[in-house]
């Protein structure tokens, strides 16, 4: 069986460095290329046609969201796995959603990041344990939310402040833009959080996210 043929995408060199230094040790992979932005690592991968790449998400000049897209579209038999910093549950659906197989956490650890690799070299998925805990705790969330439906127990106000909260807005610009004084925003802020169960702006815009009341961004 030939080796595993892994293009690295990063736009840090020390950081393709340091991946491409653990994964020669390993007899099974080989390191064919790397890329420093999304455009190179279309260009690369279309050159190199390797197994696996693996992808940065933020990167200069195009996200690897959409090289991961683009890669997809024109190599469809080359794999992507995921390899960031990015923890936030839209950035792995919305790296799901473009096509890659895998996705690992730069925390992770070296035995971690090369099962992911041979794994998805098989065309199986890999995520890391603390992003399928993240899943798990969503859906459970969702089961949760669904009898009774917290959302629905909202008022029109409350549903519009969720929102634009999870928009980003300040309280000064919400109560701008629904014409509401700062204090009255505030009080239907307060009530909306403690009908839907959240504690905290993180949890507000992952709650947006999978009622569809906000979209991901490509970068």
């Amino acid at each position: 069986m030939g080796k595993i043929r892994v293009l690295i995408a990063d736009d840090h060199a020390i950081v393709r460095a340091g991946i491409r230094s653990l994964l020669e040790d390993h007899a099974d992979i080989e390191v064919v290329g790397e890329a420093g932005s999304g455009c190179e690592a279309i260009e690369q991968t279309l050159r190199l046609r390797p197994d696996v790449v693996l992808m940065d998400i933020a990167m200069r000049d195009l996200s690897g969201l959409e090289a991961t897209r683009a890669i997809k579209a024109q190599a469809p038999q080359v794999n992507v796995l995921a390899l960031t910093m990015h923890d936030r549950e839209e950035y792995f659906f919305a790296m799901l959603k473009a096509g890659a197989l895998g996705y690992v956490l730069k925390e992770s650890g070296p035995e971690e990041l090369l099962a992911a690799i041979r794994a998805v070299h098989r065309g199986e998925a890999f995520l890391s344990p603390r992003v399928t805990k993240m899943i798990l705790d969503d859906y459970l969330a969702q089961q949760a939310d669904r009898v009774p439906s917290r959302y629905n127990s909202l008022t029109s106000r409350e549903k519009e402040v969720l929102r634009l909260a999870a928009e980003g807005k300040t309280t000064r610009e919400m109560a701008e833009i629904l014409h509401l004084s700062p204090k009255t925003v505030e009080k239907h802020r307060s009530s909306m959080m403690r009908k839907l169960g959240l504690h905290n702006l993180s949890e507000l815009i992952r709650y947006a996210i999978r009622k569809g009341l906000i979209e991901v961004e490509g970068d």
